[in-house]
């Protein structure tokens, strides 16, 4: 066996740095030895839709915090829910980004307004932001809306009220929602399946 000077160097470097290491009292079988815990093993599992695009593909999204009083849930891991129909567990870029979504410090988690003239956005509760979009939307409506056409046919028209549903929804939700917005008057009607 032919070996270099060097060679020959690191290989006695290497013998005198690891003998030294054990008699400071690392034994590396101590380490080999420990078991380590699986990262989910005391996680709660949610399952869930991503939020991106019409696929609905199915994500499970994992969380600390065993739902008592004085535990904060946090979500620590997301992946793809190999128990979907539609995505069998696969995500795209953007899914396999929804940990970065979640943890984002400019995501928004309350609702705001801005009043007009304004150029400051306050933080309002869900229940004043749910009264003033209705009624916005009450306002318009009485406003805007259209009974009967130029030949007087009868029409019941909103035409100035649009609505984009989630194209992640479900059939019942989408087939519910629809039937308000025909009721409503509505025309313009679309889905995030199409942008």
């Amino acid at each position: 066996m032919q070996v270099t000077r060097r060679q020959f160097f690191k290989i006695c470097s290497a013998g005198l740095g690891g003998s030294s290491i054990a008699m400071l009292g690392y034994s590396p079988t101590a380490a080999l030895a420990e078991v380590r815990a699986f990262k989910l093993a005391k996680a709660t599992e949610t399952r869930n839709m991503c939020p991106y695009c019409s696929v609905s593909c199915g994500v499970l999204i994992y969380s600390t915090g065993d739902k008592s009083k004085n535990s904060k849930a946090d979500i620590f891991h997301i992946e793809g829910d190999p128990d979907n129909p539609v995505s069998r567990g696969t995500l795209c870029p953007k899914g396999a980004g929804l940990l970065d979504m979640v943890k984002s410090p400019n995501r928004l988690k309350y609702p705001e307004v801005r009043e007009p003239g304004s150029n400051e956005w306050k933080r309002i509760s869900w229940d004043e932001a749910i009264e003033r979009i209705a009624k916005h939307m009450k306002a318009d409506r009485d406003a805007n809306f259209v009974e009967k056409n130029d030949a007087g046919v009868t029409v019941n028209r909103w035409p100035t009220f649009g609505f984009l549903a989630s194209s992640a929804a479900g059939n019942e939700a989408g087939y519910l929602g629809k039937k308000v917005l025909r009721g409503l008057g509505v025309i313009g009607i679309d889905t995030q399946a199409r942008i």
